[in-house]
């Protein structure tokens, strides 16, 4: 191969890659890619590099994906993406394009202009997880592949984000990413693609200004080989062996007929300056005006610019402007071909930048109303609108609006509120504004709920009596309070909006949000009432439609946490999934509701309507790209219910799962905790104290504590205090979390079990007082009646009683475990029943509970309880030989 001077251990280390890409990849068999990057200053020859490998690699029959970035084009989301795929894409039939893209169609296919989008918008997450999917198939489908992209420091902020975390992943599969970027340019947030800023394998290769040597030899090649020494040098010191500026010198040299003696070496400086910046714009003004205006519209009009758009953008005729596009060509300031592009990068920005500033914002209406006025996407005009000056103009808010949507669509939230904020400054007409405030707070609703409260507030506060748009705000303000941390204030939202709200309909809509921020609400001194209230409204209530199903839904959730019967609470929950049942994807509703109603038949002892109902909300979170809070959630109590069901190393699999996702939207958000939280109690139920300890830790379980977190990161910390036996702090904090819970009338032991903790906690220091606690316990879960929870609070009663009382309380908590699906309740509650049995002589009776508890114990993962039946076995004689395979060797779970 050919090269670029100078260049050739870059070119060689290119050649290793792809010979090893090619190499070993079969049918079947993916081989390992890797990441090659090239950086250097600007005409360091990144370019020319990346062109000669991409060669190299389409000759050894890789398929290749190129994409560059663009400075003008950066607030254009997936700009870069759409340039990698398009281009392959486009020569599929719609059947293949289905064929590969499976179900990430309809989330994929808006982003890279595929298809628009129906239904709720997908996350940025759940974009990036199906650019990820596409890309892979297309390696393991078409063999080796070459994924490049030049001037990456000007990618767009959405194409970059997945840039850097899909790097992390092209080592597993048959693909090289080569790329090329400017290192003092690079935004700081990129960390797989930044060369060695982590100690990441990714192979750099740093381009150096040229030698002396280099730049002769590339000037003697200009001249057949005849050119003085000293000329030779004084052009090296003149471009600095910048590659760009040693290639035009010799090509302007080559112009003007200026030969290259040592008499003529003392004017290449002044030559050298004309290579860019103001001398390059000397270059374009001696090619008259026709040209300066056509190279104008063709720097503003970025990748859109065709001969008709930069035509009317210059104000030239089809003959004038083909004329002053040669004379461009001609002054190697436009390549040859069909496509209007710039030579160079630096010849792009520098007569985009020399653009008098009022003409330039000028240009840019224009080219925003050309491309509307062609047909061509709002998106394309949004770039251009940005650039522009407000005026009042109720035709830049529209389309700004309209490329706002397109964005929010195609899971870019970023350019939408962009486009948005534009709007507001425009500014919008009155009529108009509470509706971009509205749009506004709908980006940014997740991930910065603060300034969506702001604008939504505003839109709010604008709408006035509009009986569409006031509610759907206010909705959208209580919910963007709630993820800020602001529960009681979106409670108060609520309240307020349903006492003024005139329309019957709009006024119980309004209540069933109220009542669902209302459950979330760690502190809320009104709940009682608020219960009271809706037991009133949904008493009347028949299910003629979705919102008074999903208030039937808040009612059994209601029931649950108060501890009133299951049965009852059952009845509800069963009428909230009449008629079809509840989307978890509705963009009005949400999938708080739903959530509820799943946990709602898992804390009465339906795991298995639980566990189908999460699913379900799983499969229409992935159908629709929602792979950020709610799928993680829903990860997180898929384990929950592993873990009350006694499945516990399925358990520990899916909160880790749902760790990661939750990593994603923040390391310390809401739904990061409530991983954390869960993953803590499946550790201690598996006796690994040690590490639930280092994980409360990380994850910062301490005061003060986050409100509307499931489970509560006090109570957690309770329980892991009390199984590290510091039982002082562990009472501290369960009275605490008590206190809360009681004053919100929220008195199920079995949804937060604070109550039998603390009556554990009690039991060394004050026996009477844990026996009070495990009795009021008990009281409640009788009252609730579900059996799970019932011989829960039995099996705690039973520990902390008189030791004349304990095996009648464990002997009754055996009788109702086993009849719940709580096997890892029943489990430890059979061992600790056989261990009593043991001590009082009956091992007949000792040695049956024993077996049947380690069994299950081992079945369940609950290391510990496995552990005490084999010392109760071992201290009662008894032979070890019934137990199963998994209690003799318990294997460690994935993930730890």
């Amino acid at each position: 191969m050919a090269g670029p001077l100078e260049r050739e251990a870059e070119l060689a280390a290119a050649r290793v890659a792809v010979d090893r890409l090619t190499a070993v990849v079969r049918p079947g068999a993916p081989g390992p890619g890797g990441l090659v990057a090239y950086t250097g200053a600007a005409g360091a020859g990144k370019t020319t590099v990346l062109a000669e490998v991409r060669a190299l690699a389409v000759d050894r029959g890789c398929t290749a994906l190129y994409a560059r970035g663009a400075e003008q084009e950066r607030a254009t989301a997936f700009h870069v993406v759409r340039q990698l795929l398009q281009p392959l894409l486009a020569g599929f039939s719609e059947r293949e394009r289905h064929d590969l893209l499976g179900d990430w169609y309809s989330i994929i296919g808006p982003c890279v202009g595929l298809c628009p989008r129906e239904g709720a918008p997908p996350d940025p997450q759940g974009v990036r997880d199906g650019l990820d999917w596409v890309l892979t198939q297309l390696a393991v489908r078409t063999g080796p592949l070459l994924l490049m992209v030049d001037d990456l420091h000007w990618a767009d902020p959405e194409s970059l984000c997945w840039l850097d975390s899909f790097a992390l992943r092209v080592a597993e599969l048959p693909m090289l990413l080569v790329v090329g970027y400017r290192p003092d340019e690079l935004p700081e947030t990129v960390r797989a693609l930044a060369a060695g800023r982590d100690g990441g394998a990714v192979r750099v290769h740093e381009l150096a200004p040229l030698t002396p040597a280099a730049v002769a030899d590339l000037i003697r090649r200009r001249f057949d080989g005849r050119a003085a020494d000293e000329f030779c040098h004084e052009a090296w010191l003149a471009t600095g062996g910048n590659p760009f500026r040693a290639v035009e010198l010799a090509a302007t040299l080559r112009d003007r007929g200026l030969l290259p003696t040592a008499e003529n070496a003392g004017r290449l400086r002044e030559l050298a300056d004309s290579l860019s910046g103001v001398g390059l714009v000397e270059r374009l003004d001696e090619l008259g005006s026709a040209a300066v205006r056509f190279a104008w519209a063709v720097a503003v009009l970025g990748s859109e610019a065709t001969m008709e758009l930069a035509a009317s953008m210059a104000a030239l005729g089809t003959l004038d402007a083909a004329a002053a596009r040669d004379r461009l060509v001609r002054a190697r300031l436009l390549c040859e071909g069909a496509e209007l592009e710039f030579s160079h990068p630096l010849v792009a920005n520098a007569i985009y930048r020399q653009v008098p500033g009022a003409v330039r914002i000028g240009l840019h209406g224009k080219a925003a109303f050309e491309l509307v006025t062609a047909g061509r996407s709002p998106r394309l005009a949004a770039r251009h609108l940005l650039e522009t000056h407000p005026e009042g103009d109720d035709w830049v808010v529209r389309n700004l609006r309209a490329a706002a949507e397109e964005y929010l669509r195609a899971g870019a939230p970023d350019a939408a509120r962009r486009c948005l904020e534009r709007a507001l400054r425009e500014p919008p007409a009155p009529d108009e504004q509470a509706a971009v405030c509205y749009e506004l707070g709908s980006p940014a609703l997740m991930h910065d709920p603060s300034t969506a409260a702001r604008h939504l507030r505003t839109a709010v506060e604008e709408s006035g009596e509009d009986e569409t748009l006031r509610p759907n705000a206010a909705i959208r303000l209580a919910r963007a309070l709630s993820y800020d941390d602001r529960l009681c204030d979106a409670v108060a939202v609520m309240e307020e909006e349903a006492a003024r709200a005139t329309d019957s309909r709009v006024r119980l809509r309004m209540l069933a949000e109220h009542f669902m921020m209302a459950a979330f609400a760690a502190q809320d001194g009104d709940a009682r009432a608020r219960s009271r209230r809706l037991t009133r409204i949904t008493d009347r209530l028949t299910g003629a439609d979705r919102t008074e199903r999903y208030l039937f839904g808040l009612r059994a959730w209601d029931m649950m946490v108060r501890g009133e019967p299951a049965e009852t609470a059952l009845h509800f929950a069963e009428r909230a999934l009449a008629d079809g049942g509840m989307s978890w994807t509705d963009e009005r509703w949400g999938f708080e509701i739903p959530t509820l109603v799943a946990l709602t038949f898992l804390h009465c002892d339906r795991p298995e309507t639980a566990d189908r109902l999460f699913a379900e909300g799983i499969g229409e979170f992935e159908r629709q790209g929602w792979r950020g809070v709610p799928l993680a959630l829903g990860y997180t109590f898929l384990g929950h219910i592993r873990l009350r069901t006694g499945r516990l190393v399925e358990a520990e699999d899916f909160v880790r799962a749902a760790l990661r996702l939750g990593g994603r939207v923040g390391a310390y958000s809401p739904v990061a905790l409530s991983a954390a939280g869960s993953l803590i109690r499946v550790l201690l139920a598996r006796g690994r104290t040690e590490a639930a300890a280092e994980l409360a830790k990380r994850y910062r379980f301490h005061e003060p504590f986050p409100s509307g977190v499931f489970p509560d990161i006090q109570a957690v910390r309770g329980e892991l205090l009390l199984a590290r036996g510091e039982y002082e702090q562990a009472a501290a904090d369960l009275v605490a979390t008590g206190h809360r819970f009681d004053e919100r009338g929220v008195l199920n032991p079995g949804w937060c079990p604070w109550l039998p903790q603390l009556a554990l906690a009690r039991a060394a220091d004050d026996p009477a007082e844990a026996r009070r606690r495990a009795a009021e316990a008990v009281r409640r879960a009788e009252h609730f009646a579900a059996p799970s929870v019932l011989g829960h609070t039995l099996r705690v009663a039973a520990e902390v009683a008189e030791p004349a009382d304990r095996v009648a309380l464990m002997s009754r908590a055996v009788s109702v475990l086993e009849d719940s699906p709580a096997a890892a309740e029943a489990a430890t509650a059979q061992v600790s029943l056989g261990a009593l049995l043991r001590q009082a002589g009956r091992l007949e009776e000792a040695a049956d509970l024993l077996y049947r508890g380690v069994e299950r114990a081992a079945s369940c993962g609950l290391e510990t309880v496995v552990a005490q039946a084999r010392r109760e076995l071992a201290a009662a004689g008894l032979s070890p030989r019934r137990l199963c395979p998994g209690a003799s060797a318990l294997s460690k779970p994935k993930g730890v």
